[in-house]
């Protein structure tokens, strides 16, 4: 598992860290806290479908800024 994390959050050399991973990753574990806490504590309904537009819109600008920075990349 570490193997597998290290080579999610790192660049094409696999030992930089990359921002824009560790901000997607960060962004998706907080998503899903709030939606967990929104639905089980405050007892309000979630969307799924509102969520899963937002992660994908998410995704897609990290995405896009991971493939303008692939030429800069060590």
């Amino acid at each position: 598992m570490p193997e597998a994390l290290r080579q999610i959050l790192t660049g094409k050399d696999n030992t930089t860290h990359d921002l824009a991973r560790w901000l997607a990753v960060a962004s998706f574990a907080v998503g899903l806290g709030l939606s967990i806490y929104d639905t089980v504590w405050r007892g309000h309904p979630f969307s799924l479908q509102e969520f899963g537009i937002g992660i994908g819109s998410m995704m897609a600008g990290v995405g896009a800024a991971i493939k303008l920075k692939e030429a800069s990349e060590p």
